[in-house]
């Protein structure tokens, strides 16, 4: 499984983004697909995950209410927009997914990350 994240840039606080997130390769129906951010000096941390199943979703207590995670079978691709962002949002973003539990732990396959900037 290949996993490649794009849509990343440069936004002003209150803004919106959207990234997406191309899977390639054999996935499975009991797998989830998350995004993740690492900030400068910071741990990896958690964001969102969604099932490929039954698209159940599941947010960090930081993001929810602002971001969604959607994912489109058809395509292979996993979307996360992101609206009111705030300057702590700013990261580099990585796509995942595996046999992981709703809240993160467990991915399998990483992404190359795409970054995030906010700026106030």
């Amino acid at each position: 499984v290949q996993l490649q994240a794009f849509g990343g840039g440069l936004v002003q606080v209150g803004g919106s983004l959207r990234l997406s997130c191309a899977i390639s390769g054999r996935t499975r129906s009991s797998y989830k697909m998350g995004w993740f951010r690492q900030a400068p000096g910071k741990e990896r941390e958690f964001v969102a995950t969604i099932s490929w199943s039954d698209s159940s979703t599941y947010y960090a207590d930081s993001v929810k209410g602002r971001f969604t995670i959607s994912r489109d079978n058809a395509k292979n691709t996993v979307y996360l927009q992101m609206n009111s962002l705030k300057p702590e949002d700013t990261a580099v973003y990585y796509c995942a997914a595996g046999r992981a539990f709703s809240n993160g732990p467990g991915m399998d396959y990483w992404g190359k990350g795409t970054q995030v900037t906010v700026s106030s």
